[in-house]
């Protein structure tokens, strides 16, 4: 897939979006059948609060984030918590495509699968695995 807006226009939250969710439903099943709860946002940049807890000084630096506990790590006792979010950051994706020139579409699959592989607790190898699979 290589999905683009027209030619002068940076591409939209919405197509980070459907790339990210296009991305999910390539998953082999037994990962995408466990991200039901799992909240995609797609924002402009991370918020002040969220690089200092992860100690970066530039918001261009940080192009996704997972939000929640990893699969492994829950109980049954956590029922009330706010559901688990993945962060794609646009802007630094963006900012990131444009530096790397990398295809729009990689990009953000291999963000959204990087996030993805930390809510199941994944190593880098395992997340290079599933990007395989998720590309296919």
């Amino acid at each position: 897939m290589s999905e683009q807006e027209p030619a002068g226009y940076a591409p939209s939250p919405e197509l980070i979006e459907r790339i990210a969710r296009d991305t999910i439903a390539k998953l082999p099943p037994r990962f995408r059948d466990h991200l039901g709860d799992v909240v995609l946002l797609v924002e402009e940049l991370a918020d002040e609060e969220t690089l200092d807890a992860l100690g970066i000084e530039h918001p261009l630096d940080l192009t996704g984030l997972y939000h929640g506990r990893p699969l492994g790590e829950k109980s049954s006792m956590e029922a009330g918590s706010p559901p688990d979010r993945i962060h794609l950051y646009r802007r630094a994706i963006l900012e990131e495509w444009i530096e790397t020139d990398v295809r729009l579409d990689d990009l953000v699959r291999h963000v959204t699968i990087h996030e993805i592989g930390h809510h199941f607790g994944l190593s880098d190898e395992d997340m290079h695995a599933l990007e395989d699979a998720a590309g296919e």
